[in-house]
């Protein structure tokens, strides 16, 4: 039951932070905001039942994203970042009008690979849903006069790093389908419009060389956050007598084994992972 009574500065300050994706891909957002802000709480959740989201009916991923984000505000989290692409695109409008809480989303590089790019060819890889997503298009049309941009879908990628696998036979078998086009045209600089894509760096650097600048968001998205925190008062106090933070929640809607397997291959974390239930899922109509 939740308290009449608004929690105090210190106690909404020291509250953690919700980070969501569809599965693992938002990990790697959460590995710069770690980096970036030391002394906040991080509650991940990976709704890793439903993944990848990226090929499933638009109004499933806006529900879906107001059930999971609606359980992370009655965790207590005093801000959300919602780690994935394709909720970003197709749920972050209905849940900032439903939630009083600052929400920081992600969207494909666009605008920094365009100034990046000596060719003004800029390849993007993404999943289907956020290609075909009405505020994906929107961002494209703005940037397409100064730009050429050549958009893949990453097929077949996300159930692949989902079970760990970053650098195998399989996975470059597809990369090298989707970003052999893109060099062909010219492009020089790579946005990757997913946050598991991140994960597949070195092995598109390995395959690649230079020919491709990388932009990977987090940073961004790490920076955006803080700023959100700072303007609501809501950044954490940093301890100055080196008092331990409360450790880090690692939450899935699956196994919390493999969430824990997945934290220690991608991050090198050793996390306790535990699994919850979240309502279920809308109807896949």
């Amino acid at each position: 039951m939740m308290s009449d009574s608004p929690p105090s500065p210190r106690a909404a300050r020291s509250a953690p932070i919700g980070i969501y994706d569809s599965g693992l891909g938002g990990l790697s957002v959460l590995r710069e905001i770690r980096a970036l802000l030391p002394g906040e709480s991080l509650l991940y959740l990976a709704d890793s039942r439903y993944a990848p989201y990226g090929e499933k009916p638009e109004a499933f991923v806006a529900a879906r994203t107001g059930q999971v984000c609606g359980w992370l505000a009655d965790q207590g989290c005093k801000a959300l970042v919602v780690a994935c692409n394709t909720a970003t695109a197709h749920g972050i409008q209905a849940l900032r009008e439903r939630l009083a809480l600052p929400i920081v989303g992600v969207e494909p590089g666009l605008k920094p690979a365009a100034a990046a790019s000596r060719s003004k060819v800029v390849g993007v890889l993404a999943t289907a849903s956020t290609l075909r997503s009405a505020k994906f298009a929107r961002l494209l049309e703005a940037l397409s006069g100064d730009s050429r941009f050549v958009c893949q879908g990453g097929v077949g990628l996300v159930p692949l790093i989902e079970q760990g696998d970053v650098s195998g036979p399989a996975v470059r078998d597809k990369l090298r389908g989707y970003l052999e086009p893109m060099l062909d045209a010219g492009a020089d600089t790579l946005v990757l419009g997913c946050t598991h894509y991140p994960f597949l760096s070195d092995t598109i650097r390995d395959m690649v060389g230079d020919r491709l600048t990388l932009i990977d968001t987090g940073v961004a998205v790490a920076r955006q956050l803080q700023r959100r925190l700072i303007e609501h008062g809501l950044a954490a106090d940093v301890a100055a007598d080196g008092t331990a933070l409360p450790a880090d929640r690692y939450c899935t809607t699956m196994e919390a084994a493999h969430l824990r397997a997945m934290a220690a291959a991608l991050l090198g974390v050793d996390a306790t992972a535990e699994t919850v239930v979240i309502e279920p899922a809308p109807a896949l109509a």
